[in-house]
């Protein structure tokens, strides 16, 4: 019986775990594997909160360092509930593999407040935003530790957590933070950049395989922000989209949706509706309601999860009837069903590598900050869509040459970076003259 099996583990613990299968292909120093298990900082700060009616709130804030091996630290910040450290951890030390498989100038990052965003006033959260930079101004900065949006986080509020930082360091400082608004220094391209990514990926694998985009059949869990954008995408490229949902159901129809009016009303009325439209007029079509949940078995050649991590079980992985997965969403699913989805030759294109298209343009920003040479949405989309298809056959050769899952080959690839950086500062065997 193993470790996880007698003992349940925190995320940070399962997130190490998901290393295991790749370690025989690595072959990385014992040391790069010691550097990985301890997180190199972790601030946790209190943060006090005037509220509108005059009383004081007190909220819990973190940010973890996981690595700087290659790089500053880079990683979202999430405004959450339920947010507790050991996700942190486990997320940053996502961050670590994730731009190492991007092969991007950084380390793994994370960081948020435990509370609901929806609770709080907009001026109330505005003070928390800049409070949580007055705790953090010694933790971050545009060579240490970079932030970017998250779960319940956006633009404005990176918008003014730049423009705290910046006067609290007496120095107009835009690359401290990424996913700002353009006027404040934001990059062409970055909303969609995530969405962007996963359909690169989807595409090239299509293609590798020989799928006509027109016979492939897609379903979407998840119609927010990323969702929408690889929704859009795989429209225009002649994908059938056949299913998509959010957190209150989903629409089914075999013979696809009309995404662009699909993310129309979704935006205008906050609901999922099966519609066609012509200019401002919208037609009802014909569509099966199903449960958020049921997208997951819907009969349809990609699946793709862009919203809650977890969605994926041993449970249900049974039931996925796609013959890929695309993991838009950070961790939507476990260990125990990736046995079963592999046992079934299901092709699962990891987060790690499908959802990094945000990080991958959230560099773009930071380097354009730093440079003050700002780019056109085109020449971001060029430079993104290039990148993802260099990093992805990297995978894709690795999968091949070794016969590994996708998830194996992309860890195995983060490793070996990672392994290099810290062969470079020297491990045993260069001390001991081995």
């Amino acid at each position: 019986m193993t470790k996880s099996q007698t003992h349940p583990s925190g995320a940070f613990d399962r997130a190490l775990e998901r290393l295991e299968p790749a370690l025989k292909h690595a072959e990385i120093h014992p040391e790069a594997l010691e550097r990985l298990r301890h997180p190199k900082a972790i601030l946790s700060v209190s943060i006090p909160v005037r509220l509108d009616d005059g009383g004081l709130r007190i909220f819990q804030g973190f940010r973890v360092h996981h690595s700087d091996l290659r790089g500053p630290c880079k990683g979202g910040l999430r405004y959450h509930p339920d947010l507790d450290l050991d996700q942190i951890k486990a997320l940053a030390f996502w961050m670590t593999c994730k731009c190492a498989v991007m092969d991007l100038p950084y380390g793994g990052g994370k960081g948020g407040v435990a509370v609901d965003p929806k609770a709080l006033s907009p001026l109330e959260l505005e003070r928390l935003s800049r409070g949580f930079v007055a705790r953090m101004v010694d933790f971050i900065g545009p060579d240490t530790d970079i932030p970017a949006p998250d779960v319940y986080t956006n633009a404005r509020i990176m918008g003014w957590m730049m423009d705290e930082y910046s006067t609290l360091v007496r120095k107009r400082t835009p690359a401290v933070i990424t996913g700002k608004p353009l006027s404040l220094g934001g990059s062409c391209g970055r909303d969609t950049a995530t969405g962007r990514g996963g359909f690169v990926c989807l595409h090239e694998l299509a293609r590798d395989r020989g799928w006509k985009p027109a016979q492939t059949t897609v379903a979407i869990q998840g119609f927010g922000n990323a969702g929408q954008a690889v929704a859009r995408l795989l429209h225009e490229a002649g994908y059938k989209v056949i299913a998509v949902s959010d957190s209150k159901g989903g629409i089914l129809n075999r013979d696809g949706f009309d995404i662009p009016s699909l993310i129309k009303t979704k935006n205008e009325t906050r609901e999922l509706k099966a519609v066609y439209c012509e200019g401002s007029v919208c037609e009802s079509v014909d569509a099966d309601r199903i449960d958020n949940d049921e997208i997951l078995a819907v009969e349809a050649d990609i699946l793709i999860p862009a919203a809650l991590a977890g969605v994926i079980t041993g449970d249900n992985a049974d039931q996925v009837r796609a013959r890929m997965i695309v993991e838009l969403a950070n961790g939507p699913i476990d260990a125990e069903a990736d046995e079963i989805l592999n046992a079934k030759e299901v092709t699962v294109v990891p987060d790690i590598l499908a959802n990094a298209g945000g990080v991958t343009v959230s560099y773009y920003e930071w380097i354009q900050n730093r440079s003050g040479d700002y780019w056109t949405e085109e020449t971001v989309h060029e430079r993104l869509d290039a990148h993802m298809r260099t990093q992805l056959h990297y995978v894709l050769d690795l999968a091949k040459k070794h016969d590994l899952p996708f998830r194996t080959a992309a860890y195995t690839l983060a490793l070996r970076r990672i392994n290099e950086a810290v062969e470079a500062l020297g491990t045993r065997r260069y001390f001991n003259g081995d």
